[in-house]
This record gives structure tokens, C-alpha cells and sequence, in this order.
């Protein structure tokens, strides 16, 4: 998920320097929206694993 962010990011800086004002904002946004989408992924692992980390000990 943070690599298709990171391609996005990518994408949108390259046609930010063509021009390309539009096509740059959509992508800026589809890799603002996959970025808190796998912070968040992560932020619920993480505490579902400190749940089961502190079953186990």
C-alpha cells in the first residue's frame, strides 16, 4: 500500500513539473487517501498485536 503512495507521489511530482496541474492534484490526492489508509492498517495491527502480546505473557 505505501509503494502505490509512493508511486503516486512519484507521478504527481513529474507531471507537477510538466504542467499538468490536474492530473498532478488527483494523484496527490489518491496517494494522500493510501497513505492514511495503511497508517491506519497499521495503527489497528499494531494494537491487535500489543492485545495478543500481553495474552501471551
Amino acid at each position: 500500500m505505501l509503494k502505490l503512495a509512493l508511486f503516486f507521489l512519484v507521478i504527481s511530482l513529474i507531471a507537477a513539473l510538466f504542467g499538468f496541474t490536474g492530473i498532478s492534484a488527483a494523484s496527490a490526492d489518491i496517494a494522500k487517501i493510501l497513505f492514511f489508509i495503511a497508517i491506519v492498517i497499521f495503527l489497528v495491527l499494531l494494537v491487535a498485536g500489543l492485545m495478543a502480546g500481553s495474552t501471551i505473557f
